[in-house]
């Protein structure tokens, strides 16, 4: 019997030890993020968050207490290149969007060509509020869209999504199509080629999959395969395996991501993102196809939506009433130079 005790005892201590271990670990990560901001140039803080805290914000993010529905602005940056002081262009945006309650989540791809209104600014391309007021800007100008509150924001760029995807581990991924796409920037380090069939994706190869968009649907297809592949990790990421190694995975991620979110957000957000459903995200892509418009502005192509359309349709998504919709099967417009479209004040 006192052996039995002993045991007990001592998985006991085992399990309070492990369980602050990773306690400290999330912690810890968490405060090194929330402080980012603070760090002078050159300590340890990334690009957006040094940039950030020289241009400043003028838009503040409504409070999330809890129990309503909270939504996460997804930033994808492509940094390279990028100077002191300067913003990133935004590469990918994407929304995640959780009900506490019933635990169902929702992925959202918004494409970046959509044309809006970016307060204080004029009208633009979505993908340009960052690198013009920073993510509080893009924050508001998604919300505004969607008629939504959105109460924080994760940004990261290449560097950070394939430091995430190592850590887990990579991710088996069925590859469509091949892909092949050499990109001469970078001395070539972010070409892409990638064979048809199911693979098993490191950071690199991974990026590879989400980035491509040399194809008839260009831009529509590449959010539909962000989609896909967030899902996947979302699932991979709850799975015990990745639980076990959380404390590294925190530590690999730790230098490439930028939030405004608190110790204590992250702390309320990292349970309910364990709890929420990752085998049943809703997946859509916005504008979806049946209220996408594409016209031209200024000599450059671009996407529009009826507003309070566009509105109902999220609402109704978050209800069940409507179906989520992964893109057109039509070509998108074409390609257009970013310095086509500018901005009027």
């Amino acid at each position: 019997m006192r052996i039995i005790k002993r045991t007990l005892l001592l998985i006991g201590l085992l399990l309070m030890v492990v369980a602050g271990y990773y306690s400290y670990s999330f912690y810890n990560f968490a405060n090194n993020i929330s402080h980012k901001s603070d760090k002078p140039q050159g300590s340890g803080g990334t690009m957006i968050a040094q940039s950030i805290k020289d241009k400043g914000d003028k838009f503040i993010p409504p409070k999330w207490e809890g129990k309503q529905r909270v939504n996460i602005l997804l930033l994808g940056g492509d940094s390279r290149g990028m100077t002191k002081n300067e913003l990133p262009r935004s590469d990918s945006i994407m929304l995640a969007s959780i009900d506490p309650v019933t635990k169902k989540a929702h992925l959202f791809s918004i494409l970046r060509d959509t044309y809006v209104k970016i307060p204080g600014e004029g009208e633009d391309r979505i993908n340009t509020a960052i690198t013009l007021g920073g993510p509080n800007l893009a924050m508001k100008t998604v919300s505004d869209l969607l008629g939504i509150p959105i109460q924080y924001y994760v940004y990261t760029d290449f560097k950070g999504f394939i430091a995430l995807i190592d850590a887990v581990g990579g991710i088996d991924i069925d590859v469509e199509k091949d892909m092949k796409y050499s990109d001469s920037e970078d001395d070539h380090v972010y070409d892409i080629n990638l064979k048809k069939g199911l693979q098993h994706l490191d950071g690199k190869t991974a990026l590879q999959y989400v980035r491509f968009r040399h194809d008839a649907l260009s831009d529509f297809s590449r959010t539909e395969r962000q989609r896909k592949f967030l899902t996947a990790v979302a699932q991979k990421m709850q799975a015990t395996s990745s639980l076990i190694k959380l404390p590294r995975i925190l530590n690999s991620i730790d230098p490439y991501i930028d939030t405004n979110l608190s110790v204590t957000d992250m702390l309320k957000l990292g349970t309910l993102g364990y709890e929420a459903k990752a085998d049943g995200i809703v997946s859509s892509q916005l504008p979806p196809s049946d209220l996408l418009i594409e016209k031209n502005v200024r000599g450059a192509a671009v996407i529009t939506a009826n507003k309070e359309k566009l509105q109902l349709y999220v609402k109704d998504l978050f209800a069940g009433k409507a179906e989520a919709d992964s893109g057109p099967t039509k070509p998108s417009p074409s390609p257009t130079p970013k310095s086509s479209v500018k901005t009027t004040k």
